[in-house]
């Protein structure tokens, strides 16, 4: 059996031994559709544990196979059938970028009980309108059209518009994908003010000595931020011989695969969008902080910028470690608040610096491989940069403004031109709107 893009198959995810994070130690199972839905009663501290014990096994299994059934699912395939989660169906994008905690090992990250208000100021879009390829279109028109899970636009501070679909509401976690490598970009920052790091000009290799010898020895952190080591990578997410789709899914077995691939361009130079390296950075932060990533980012942003919900980041393996990569599993108010954080500079509410002085432009800035990319940011037009994830996740911020808008989107393939600029017309037309 192939493994999945993640490198761990359905037989593992259908058990609650996989589960890093989150026992849920009750379950009645709520299935309509293609929505499926755990809400239970806790165990009962009583002379009837063992019966709700294995009630709730029986439970577990009814809402497994339930969940296979309803995406075409079996024990022996992984979540697509043989090719992973970058090839799901419609219907298997909708229940399982909201599942991913039930799906596969995960480790929490705690809120902290206090949010930062994000202020109900909701406007009427009823008469808004967009234009694209020539034809006029509603909220509502782009919402079906592109599949989205989740809409909200922050402007100073106040939210103008939140809509939901696909099934989703204000407490459904969605997966990051890609947004994830602006976190890491966040909280590299984070260990150079905690002295973890000294300097993005520090060699990779300082922090993980097993590259040394290969083709990453003259390798920066600067370099892997900026996607610009040099080091050859496909990124083709439609190729299933890709080398997104045949790395191993994150640990030792990983950086041996990154160490032996060819040089193409000196580092700095050329720009080259590799996933694989970003969990080299999530290794490096790993290594220099001697934490969790999951752990740090609790600490360092979710709960001092007031996160209103617990999320959670996918890991390699139970007990493993984070994808710096990806998938970073949160609420649309918290996408949203994830953009206040980098619009604030990385100052908390209560006027906390967590990232040095001057992080976010260093972030920002063009790199020398690409004007339209910085440490794990994409870079528009006016100022405006964004995180970005694979099918649609979107997180933009106008600091000039003082915009965020988010979204959850389950885009039908990874993101092609017709896709890209269907939103960029969208959220265009929307910006100058509020």
């Amino acid at each position: 059996m192939r493994s999945s893009h993640f490198g761990f198959s359905l037989r593992q995810a259908k058990f609650p031994g996989a589960r890093a994070s989150r026992p849920r130690w009750n379950f009645p199972v709520h299935f309509e559709g293609a929505n499926l839905r755990f809400v239970m009663p806790s165990l009962r501290q009583s002379e009837n544990c063992c019966i709700e014990m294995r009630n709730w096994l029986l439970a577990w299994a009814l809402a497994a196979a339930c969940l296979g059934s309803a995406l075409g699912w079996t024990e022996e395939e992984d979540l697509h059938g043989g090719e992973g989660i970058l090839f799901w169906t419609p219907e298997q994008q909708i229940v399982g970028y909201r599942a991913i905690d039930d799906l596969y090992p995960t480790r929490e990250i705690k809120a902290g009980g206090h949010p930062y208000p994000l202020i109900p100021a909701e406007r009427d879009f009823s008469t808004f309108r967009y234009r694209h390829e020539g034809v006029r279109r509603t909220v509502d028109e782009y919402m079906a059209s592109q599949r989205i899970a989740g809409l909200i636009a922050v402007k100073d501070g106040k939210v103008a518009l939140e809509r939901y679909g696909l099934g989703n509401d204000a407490d459904s976690r969605w997966i990051s994908f890609s947004i994830a490598k602006s976190m890491v970009s966040l909280l590299i920052g984070a260990a150079i003010l905690d002295g973890y790091i000294e300097s993005v000009d520090d060699l990779v290799v300082d922090y993980l000595p097993r590259l040394k010898g290969g083709v990453y020895d003259e390798v920066t952190i600067r370099h892997i931020l900026q996607m610009s080591s040099g080091v050859a990578w496909n990124e083709d997410y439609a190729d299933p011989q890709s080398d997104t789709a045949l790395a191993p899914g994150g640990g030792m077995a990983l950086i041996e695969y990154m160490k032996v691939l060819p040089r193409v361009a000196e580092p700095g130079v050329k720009f080259n969008y590799n996933t694989g390296e970003t969990s080299i950075a999530g290794a490096v932060l790993r290594a220099a902080i001697g934490n969790n990533l999951a752990t740090y980012l609790t600490h360092k942003i979710w709960r001092p910028f007031g996160m209103e919900s617990d999320a959670s980041w996918l890991i390699d393996a139970p007990g493993g470690h984070e994808y710096g990569g990806c998938c970073i599993n949160a609420t649309l108010r918290d996408y949203a608040r994830i953009g206040l954080i980098a619009l604030n500079g990385g100052v908390t509410p209560l006027r906390d610096r967590v990232v040095p002085e001057g992080w976010m432009q260093d972030s920002v800035a063009p790199s020398p491989g690409y004007d339209g990319y910085g440490y794990y940011w994409w870079l528009f037009d006016d100022g405006v940069y964004g995180g970005l994830g694979i099918f649609g996740q979107t997180i933009w911020i106008d600091p000039a403004r003082n915009i965020v808008i988010a979204q959850h989107a389950a885009w039908p393939n990874a993101g092609d031109d017709a896709l890209r600029s269907h939103r960029a017309a969208f959220i265009a037309a929307l910006a100058d709107a509020l």
